[in-house]
């Protein structure tokens, strides 16, 4: 992840993204560059517009929270009735702690 976090910080900086750069922002955060991960990451980015992945990537999350229920088939639904009933046992819940287990 941290290649990843490297390419994003040289494109904010609006920095060249090559091996040389990657390997300097990743050796100065402490981490031994693997030549051949750095390699790949920058032929995979030599393709995309990081600046319109970036931005699609903090809209995904949004997006993302809907499919996400409909995968879980009927567990989704249940869960979220679940939910407020649990709340409203922890406030009603009082002040017993650890006794209301010895009754």
């Amino acid at each position: 992840m941290e290649y990843v976090y490297a390419a994003m910080l040289l494109h904010s900086a609006e920095k060249k993204i090559d091996d040389k750069t990657v390997t300097a922002v990743l050796t100065a955060a402490g981490v031994d560059a693997d030549k051949a991960r750095v390699k790949a990451l920058v032929a995979s980015l030599s393709d995309v517009d990081i600046g319109e992945a970036m931005a699609t990537a903090v809209a995904a999350p949004v997006a993302a929270g809907a499919p996400a229920a409909a995968v879980g088939g009927g567990d989704a639904p249940a869960a979220a009735e679940e939910a407020p009933a649990e709340e409203e046992e922890e406030e009603g819940g009082g002040f017993g702690g650890l006794g209301d287990l010895f009754g």
